[in-house]
């Protein structure tokens, strides 16, 4: 079946179609969910607006919380991805589904909902100011908006041409000539994610009009990860959505002779169990519509 981009990452380019790396993924993801839910302080008759839901993660986590009067709103800009949330759904009444970006919520009305969620799709906007107001404009007076966000400018900044967590190795100059793939023939497309930082969202979140904002951040510089794992699935994986996996990257990048001389190193660290190391930085913010905003 032919999907859009969005879902065709969320499925299977996100993790190199491996089981290995879907598992050791969704633990971190479990993570982000809990946390974002944790923000949202839902009750169990809330209405809860998931922008930009993918294959569900917030969501369905949101419906374990809610209680029979609850409703969870499924919005994506992909049809694609809703009809896999659809089919998860299994005919829940408490779900409905909408197309819209996190920009324009058009089909979502006024004042209509408890709650707004969202995790990584900020980064993907080139209008957040526009989707912060409409998160907003969807609230109900005292309702909460609760958001997960990484800040992709931490590590492009302090370690560009790490790709894989790697620090100073014998493959150092390959790995460079491969980030250089992704910032010459992708640098307009991932701009929005690299152009904000965690002050930006703070300010966002006041202009729209929201109060009681709240942000929590996280930096990690160097800090032990996991081992490179299956070198053949990760090269499968896209970073993103928006650039070509690592393997495709590498193509573009590396002679044959290069392209050897990389897989054997990488493919005897997997084998080694040796671990990487990660540099990033990641936000929660939380924020409440006032009572009584005209």
């Amino acid at each position: 079946m032919a999907r859009d981009k969005w879902a065709q990452w969320l499925l299977a380019r996100r993790d190199g179609n491996s089981a290995g790396l879907r598992a050791r993924n969704a633990l971190e993801l479990a993570a982000f969910r809990d946390g974002v839910l944790e923000g949202a302080g839902l009750v169990a008759d809330d209405v809860v607006l998931d922008v930009g839901c993918g294959t569900g993660l917030i969501a369905f986590g949101a419906l374990d919380r809610l209680g029979p009067d609850g409703r969870v709103i499924f919005s994506d800009v992909s049809p694609d991805v809703l009809d896999e949330c659809r089919r998860t759904a299994g005919g829940d009444e408490r779900c409905n589904f909408v197309v819209a970006p996190a920009d324009d919520l058009a089909g979502i009305a006024d004042a209509s909902v408890d709650v707004v969620t969202t995790r990584s799709v900020l980064i993907y906007s080139d209008r957040k100011t526009a989707a912060f107001a409409e998160f907003f404009r969807v609230l109900r007076p005292g309702g909460r908006m609760s958001l997960f966000e990484p800040i992709n400018g931490f590590a492009e900044r302090l370690r560009p041409d790490d790709l894989f967590g790697l620090g100073n190795s014998p493959v150092n100059d390959l790995i460079a000539k491969v980030s250089d793939v992704y910032r010459s023939t992708t640098a307009e497309t991932t701009r929005p994610m690299m152009d904000f930082d965690e002050r930006d969202l703070v300010d966002w979140a006041v202009s729209a009009g929201f109060e009681a904002v709240e942000l929590s951040y996280r930096a990690q510089v160097d800090v032990p990860a996991d081992p490179i794992g299956d070198w053949e699935a990760l090269k499968r994986v896209a970073p993103n959505p928006l650039v070509p996996t690592y393997g495709e990257a590498i193509a573009a990048a590396l002679t044959d002779d290069d392209r050897e001389r990389l897989d054997t190193y990488m493919t005897a660290l997997a084998a080694a169990g040796t671990p990487t190391r990660r540099t990033m930085a990641t936000v929660f913010l939380r924020a409440r519509r006032p009572h009584g905003y005209r």
